[in-house]
């Protein structure tokens, strides 16, 4: 056995910080603690605001998911005024959504995980100069070409919504754009263009032929197929990282957990009594195998390891509170909270909205070799392929049906509960709302990284990230990379260079 000491990982966010403490016996990680190093405050100052105001505050969360923050927050006020909504708005809605998600896929991968995989770790790796040439940073060519067509295709999201980050076209009852012809006719050949791209420089291959591949015996005949498969980005992708043992480590616990993505738009209307999604929502019991209906009644936050104020076991969002309570000295020790699913850790993210959509890739790769690092981000290079579909579909439905409203106005009553379930790129995304006369009296917020990157519970059960780094065994202690490539398999909003600064007795990850 080794000698027991403790680490401390500075993770830098693009949303603030994050931190891990992790205990080392020798080389294997034997316990850890997510330590959330940022007050987000978001849920004291919406208190007292107009009840509508969610809708342009809550997208500042994030400088990369406000189309999902005010899709969520439209959908909350809707669900608490019993708003109906036109078909035509939720297309838009969706579509702008889906276009977001597709472009923070492709960054995420290339732009923060990938290259970690330029790591002088890996420089002995017979695959190491292509890996370089495709995804060094700055000068990639894979990388280089990420930024500008992600960048061209939110024109999609300014076509509808006038800007992107922060546009502010969502409101009760559907959306105050009404695209003409030419929009619809810009944003197809916006839409043509990324798909063209994705499929010559990513899949190396149609999207026809790439959704034959259902099974991993399918993954693997299409990559001895030629060589322009195996030189894609994906085929890189996929030799280099399972040859490198990604898929062994980062095991999670096994329980999914996914919203549903993207409403129906006929069929989410009052009195929204279940989840009408184009792709099915789920909670993946690991203890069962079990998938059963979401209900948001099942959701609680615990705080019992949390700098807010204590309170007995976990809370609904609709009766918890957000009270800040700095005790370092104490058990507390993160600015996150703990949310649990009828008492129970949950893994969010694209793993598991695909495995709930019933993708029968994802589903025959996780049946194989459970939830892992390596799975986590190969589904962010596949499923873009079925998202672009359902946009096109979506953008030839609003020619279709032209003549039809983008917006029911409907009055408003002052008094009112809602929730808005959705998904952001990184999963489960969900806002609470109370109001009384128009004004706020409750706010509450569950992010996927919120879900992800949990403290202990009121139970002491570690929270996801704590679970997955637990029993890893790291090359080189001081330089963990295989840590890096865990957490940042879950797209954390991290500043994602694995480089670390020598600053005593704590590791850095620079920015």
């Amino acid at each position: 056995m080794g000698q027991s000491r403790i680490v401390n990982l500075e993770m830098n966010r693009v949303e603030g910080d994050l931190e891990l403490r992790l205990e080392f016996d020798g080389n294997r990680v034997t316990d850890a603690w997510t330590v959330g190093t940022m007050y987000r405050g978001f849920e004291q100052f919406l208190s007292g605001r107009a009840d509508t105001d969610g809708l342009v505050i809550t997208p500042r969360i994030c400088g990369i998911c406000g189309t999902a923050h005010q899709y969520v927050a439209v959908a909350a006020l809707e669900t608490a005024y019993g708003t109906p909504i036109a078909p035509n708005g939720m297309r838009v809605r969706n579509i702008c959504l889906a276009t977001e998600s597709v472009q923070s896929d492709a960054r995420h991968t290339f732009l923060m995980f990938c290259i970690d995989l330029c790591h002088q770790r890996y420089g002995d790796h017979p695959l190491f100069p292509q890996i370089v040439d495709a995804f060094a940073v700055f000068e990639g060519s894979i990388y280089t070409e990420v930024v500008r067509h992600t960048k061209e295709l939110l024109k999609i999201v300014a076509h509808f919504g006038g800007q992107w980050p922060h546009a502010t076209f969502m409101v009760p009852g559907g959306v105050v754009t009404v695209p003409d012809h030419s929009t619809v006719l810009k944003s197809l050949a916006v839409l043509d263009s990324y798909t063209r791209w994705y499929e010559e420089r990513i899949l190396g291959c149609s999207s026809e032929r790439w959704e034959e591949v259902s099974s991993y015996d399918d993954l693997m005949t299409w990559l001895d197929e030629n060589e322009k498969h195996r030189d894609s980005a994906l085929g890189l992708f996929v030799r280099f990282t399972r040859d490198i043992g990604l898929h062994t480590f980062g095991r999670g616990s096994g329980n999914l957990l996914s919203y549903g993505s993207l409403y129906d738009p006929e069929r989410w209307q009052p009195p929204f009594d279940e989840l009408a999604t184009l792709n099915a929502s789920g909670f993946r019991d690991a203890d069962t195998g079990e998938i059963h209906p979401v209900d948001h009644q099942y959701i609680a936050e615990h705080v019992k390891h949390s700098f807010f104020v204590d309170h007995e076991g976990g809370q609904h969002p609709w009766v918890g509170d957000t009270i800040p309570e700095y005790a370092p000295d104490t058990d507390k020790y993160s600015w996150a909270k703990a949310p649990r699913y009828h008492g129970k850790v949950a893994e969010a993210g694209p793993l598991a909205d695909s495995y709930m959509a019933g993708d029968p890739l994802v589903r025959d790769l996780f049946a194989r070799e459970g939830s892992n690092s390596w799975l986590r981000q190969f589904v962010r290079l596949h499923r873009p392929v079925a998202t672009l579909a359902a946009v096109r579909k979506m953008l030839f439905e609003l020619v279709e049906n032209k003549s039809e409203p983008y917006i029911i106005n409907t009055p408003l009553e002052g008094k009112g509960s809602g929730v808005g379930l959705g998904q952001a790129a990184r999963g489960a995304l969900a806002h609470w709302v109370q109001f009384e006369d128009h004004k706020i009296q409750r706010y509450q917020i569950i992010t996927p990284t919120g879900w992800n990157a949990s403290p202990r519970d009121s139970e002491g059960h570690r929270g996801h990230w704590e679970e997955t780094v637990v029993g890893t065994t790291v090359r080189d202690v001081d330089d963990p990379i295989e840590l890096g490539h865990i957490i940042r398999s879950h797209d954390a909003c991290l500043v994602c260079t694995v480089h670390f600064l020598d600053t005593g007795k704590r590791r850095r990850f620079a920015v």
